[in-house]
């Protein structure tokens, strides 16, 4: 079973690996859902070794829904991450009726190739979804994260089993959002998918000593709290995978 963890700093990347993670997504800004990730946070990426790594590649926060010059800045970015040698990249990108821009997708892919794409949690924000995942395998889609079109990965399983038993053989379903050491068993149960996806990330206080601004300019003082990914919570939830693997061979 995989271990996905998503990263927007080296620092949480490097703890991650440590925590036990299988493969890295690597972005920038997760407070607002990851962004494509700095050339300088992709150069220092390259320098942790034995672990796979997917850069995301999402010009801009908001829907996803791209106008030509952002469509063009995603090309731009893909072309980056295979000339450095990234092992994949995860994006998603939607047409206006809610349906996946396959058209745009397909090209995405080509792009990329020989690295391999995942698509995001555009998936859960798109129209009848299900109806286009051939079209997705036809065209080299490796995997799909998704949390089941709800809140968190719990609430959807459903349909994310759904998902796995339909498409499983061709695809990689991914559960992602909320997965944590309290419910990754629930939600094996109920899917019997094989890859997870989490964060693990926690708020660290910022090590600033002068905070005036915030009297001075009315700065919010979420501005000195930093996220990082957190070693427990990561490696909580890397043992109960293993305790999983360890009961489907036992009973194999």
């Amino acid at each position: 079973m995989i271990l996905e963890i998503c990263v927007d700093s080296y620092t949480s990347m490097v703890t991650a690996k440590n925590a036990g993670a299988d493969r890295i997504e690597l972005c920038s800004a997760l407070n607002i859902g990851g962004l494509t990730p700095s050339y300088g946070l992709m150069k220092k990426a390259k320098e942790i070794k034995d672990i796979e790594i997917f850069v995301m590649i999402r010009p801009r926060c908001g829907d996803f829904l791209y106008d030509d010059n952002e469509f063009e800045t995603m090309k731009q970015d893909i072309s980056i991450a295979k000339q450095m040698g990234f092992d994949g990249i995860v994006t998603g990108i939607l047409l206006s009726n809610g349906r996946i821009d396959i058209d745009r997708m397909s090209q995405l892919v080509k792009i990329a190739y020989p690295l391999k794409v995942s698509l995001h949690r555009a998936f859960d924000d798109a129209r009848n979804p299900m109806e286009d995942i051939p079209r997705l395998i036809e065209m080299g889609v490796c995997r799909i994260l998704t949390s089941g079109q709800r809140a968190n990965a719990l609430e959807g399983a459903d349909y994310i089993a759904r998902l796995q038993e339909k498409f499983g053989d061709s695809i990689t379903i991914m559960p992602g959002c909320g997965v944590n050491a309290g419910n990754i068993k629930q939600i094996y149960k109920i899917t019997k998918c094989t890859h997870y996806h989490m964060s693990g990330k926690i708020n660290v206080d910022s090590k600033m000593e002068y905070r005036e601004c915030i009297k001075r300019m009315n700065t919010p003082k979420s501005e000195f709290v930093v996220e990082r990914a957190d070693y427990d919570l990561i490696n909580k939830v890397r043992d109960i995978i293993n305790d999983i693997e360890n009961d489907i061979i036992t009973k194999s």
